[in-house]
């Protein structure tokens, strides 16, 4: 049973094997255009790896050393 405010967890369940996968269509030339601008500017782009990201979002070091033990 579920209280009031709660509601029932959604379960993935995954497609089953063998199913191919929908043909990918490509994106639209204003899309790339934008994608080719952001590139040429130096910023970060959907989908594609991010050195910066990476570092900022990795656990801080040396933390280990302030405790104690």
């Amino acid at each position: 049973m579920y209280g009031a405010a709660e509601r029932p967890r959604r379960v993935f369940v995954p497609a089953p094997t063998g199913t191919p996968a929908p043909p990918r269509v490509p994106d639209p030339p204003i899309y790339r255009a934008l994608m080719r601008t952001w590139a040429d500017d130096g910023r970060t782009l959907p989908g594609r790896h991010d050195p910066e990201w990476v570092r900022l979002a990795a656990p801080p070091t040396g933390l280990d050393r302030l405790s104690g033990g």
